[in-house]
């Protein structure tokens, strides 16, 4: 009896004086690995398109159904993304989202993306649907904002082939 208790005091001891593994939280952020699927983003092309063309793939594919897209027709007047149509509704209901990455696989133009984030709080139902304002957070490096007006002709193919990609 005396020796596990001299055992257990050893053991005490040892620990003592090591350096803590905790991390304080919300002054130190730990890094994420490289294959960590947080938050998701929209992305844009580097002249301040989206993405994302409504095909509505990630919807699709997602299997708890938690997205939601709506397509609407570009115009030259009004240009959101460069193909034919571009999501004008994009919701993404975070209490549904299992972070399995289906739709990062299922966009043609790599135009949703699980990034690193983690902190995902909200306290209603209704902060739980990430809207499309709220997943669009590149800002453009041209300064060119959504929608654009741009010559007649200019995009002419459904999934077009941008110059920089990201």
């Amino acid at each position: 009896m005396i020796g596990e208790l001299i055992k257990g005091m050893a053991t005490t001891l040892k620990h003592m004086f090591r350096d803590p593994v905790t991390i304080q939280y919300p002054d130190i952020k730990r890094p994420t690995r490289t294959r960590f699927k947080g938050r998701h983003e929209l992305k844009r092309y580097d002249n301040g398109l989206e993405r994302c063309i409504g095909c509505s793939l990630c919807a699709a594919a997602c299997p708890a159904d938690a997205i939601f897209v709506e397509a609407s027709e570009n115009t030259d007047e009004k240009r959101f993304s460069p193909g034919e149509r571009y999501a004008s509704t994009y919701e993404i209901n975070m209490l549904r989202c299992i972070f399995c990455g289906y739709c990062e696989d299922a966009c043609p133009t790599q135009a949703i993306v699980l990034e690193n984030k983690y902190e995902l709080s909200f306290y209603d139902r209704a902060s739980a649907i990430y809207t499309k304002e709220m997943l669009i957070v590149d800002v453009p490096v041209n300064g060119n904002p959504t929608p654009q007006v741009v010559e007649p002709g200019t995009f002419n193919k459904p999934i077009p082939d941008m110059e920089n990609p990201r």
